[in-house]
């Protein structure tokens, strides 16, 4: 388990305490967890060294790392859970607490969250951070804080459908063996319907591109690029020679 080795940006309080105000209902705890009101952001109320904290990587609207520290008691629950994969405790507890570090990250805007990793506390430097505790009849219970990257203070990316947030590379990977339909097209022309209805076995329609010219190829009727026909196996190929960007497309 790890975050950035660089000297972290620091999330500022408000935004750990929203963070930790979305994730207070997600979390499983033995009661209804509330944030601390009088949380300052002081890490000095990180409970000891042992205590397990789970983190995971973000990436959207901004980009961090969300750090969910849980107590001994609310974790041995679920860590002496035998579900998950292989029976691995840990696995299981990562999963019951994806929705919360989900939700936390999210707090100020759509991101997508990464790998879920499992250790101690004692392994991260939070000295630097604010941490809010999540209180359960006055206890702390459980703990929360945010380690910005770089895009910490990047704009904010389009809200995602109903469906859920895709972002970033997490986002593009689950689109990787989505299938998308190529074309090529060598010209156009204009008809009329009388005209098209004269159309006979030999018939030669002229196009309004040269001879030579570059044909385009065509992503589910976009333009993203051109090149010239060659031949490849006895089958027409398509050799790119220009990438169209956006505002050519």
């Amino acid at each position: 388990m790890s975050l950035p080795t660089t000297a972290p940006a620091v999330a500022s309080l408000e935004d750990v305490v929203a963070a930790a105000r979305a994730a207070a209902g997600l979390v499983p705890a033995p009661g209804q967890l509330v944030v601390d009101p009088a949380a300052d952001g002081s890490p000095t109320a990180v409970p000891d060294a042992g205590a397990p904290a789970v983190t995971a990587p973000y990436s959207g609207a901004r980009s961090g790392h969300v750090v969910l520290v849980l107590d001994t008691e609310t974790a041995s629950a679920l860590l002496s859970d035998p579900a998950g994969p292989g029976g691995a405790p840990e696995a299981a507890l990562a999963a019951a607490v994806r929705p919360a570090l989900e939700a936390a990250a999210g707090a100020a805007g759509p991101v997508v969250l990464g790998p879920v990793e499992v250790g101690a506390v004692g392994d991260l430097d939070l000295s630097s951070v604010p941490v809010v505790p999540l209180l359960v009849d006055g206890t702390a219970r459980a703990w929360v804080a945010l380690v910005a990257g770089d895009g910490h203070d990047a704009a904010p990316t389009p809200s995602p459908s109903a469906g859920g947030a895709l972002g970033g590379v997490a986002g593009l990977a689950l689109l990787r063996d989505v299938e998308m339909t190529l074309s090529v097209e060598i010209g156009r022309a204009r008809m009329t319907v009388r005209e098209l209805l004269t159309l006979t076995p030999g018939s030669v329609v002229e196009l309004d591109r040269a001879a030579g010219a570059p044909a385009d190829l065509l992503v589910n009727g976009r333009l993203v690029a051109r090149g010239e026909v060659v031949v490849v196996d006895e089958d027409f190929g398509l050799r790119v020679t220009e990438i169209v960007g956006a505002e050519q497309g």
